[in-house]
C-alpha cells in the first residue's frame, strides 16, 4: 500500500490586484488590464515528526508576504526581448518607460513591480511566486516539500499551474 499526504492552501487573503500586458506575438501587444488574480499553493510529500508536510501558518504567512509585493500595481516583465523597459526621472519624478514599436506607457515608479519573466503570463507569475516561495523557505530553514505546487488564476476559472518537484 502506497500513503501520500497533501496539504492545499487556497485563502481569500491570497488574492492581489495588478495591471499587465503581454505580448501575444513579435509584432502584437494587448492593452493594459488588470485582474484580481488568485493564488493557490499545494504541497505534497513526508510528514515531519510533529506530522506536517509543511506548517500551514509559515506557509500562508509566507506566501502573502511574496504577495503583497504585487498588489495594486503594474506589473512589468524585464526580459522581454519586444519590450524596452527603462527607469528614468523626469520632473523629478521616478517613472518606468515602456515602449513596444511605436506604442509608449510611462508609469510611477512606486507603482510598478519590474519582474525578471519574457511576459506577465499566468504560468510565469505562478513560476515567479513558487521560486520565490521556495527561497524564502530555503532562508527561514524550511525544507521543501517532496512537491510543490503553484495555482494562479487570472480570473474566475482561467488559472496556470507551476509544479516543483524536490530532486
Amino acid at each position: 500500500m502506497t500513503v501520500n499526504f497533501s496539504i492545499s492552501l487556497k485563502k481569500a487573503v491570497h488574492v492581489f490586484s495588478a495591471g499587465h500586458f503581454i505580448t501575444l506575438r513579435n509584432d502584437l501587444c494587448e492593452a493594459i488590464h488588470g485582474h484580481n488574480w488568485t493564488v493557490a499553493c499545494s504541497a505534497s510529500g513526508d510528514p515531519d515528526s510533529h506530522g506536517m508536510v509543511i506548517d500551514f501558518i509559515v506557509l500562508r504567512d509566507t506566501l502573502s508576504e511574496i504577495i503583497c509585493q504585487l498588489d495594486h500595481s503594474i506589473l512589468l516583465p524585464t526580459k522581454n526581448s519586444c519590450l524596452d523597459v527603462t527607469k528614468q526621472t523626469h520632473a523629478g519624478q521616478d517613472e518606468v518607460l515602456v515602449t513596444f514599436q511605436d506604442r509608449r506607457w510611462v508609469f510611477p515608479a512606486d507603482e510598478c513591480r519590474l519582474l525578471p519573466l519574457v511576459n506577465t503570463t499566468a504560468e510565469l507569475l505562478a513560476e515567479w511566486i513558487g521560486n520565490e516561495l521556495l527561497q524564502l523557505l530555503a532562508r527561514n530553514g524550511i525544507n521543501q516539500p517532496g512537491l510543490i505546487r503553484l495555482e494562479v488564476d487570472e480570473c474566475l476559472g482561467q488559472s496556470a499551474i507551476w509544479e516543483n518537484v524536490k530532486d
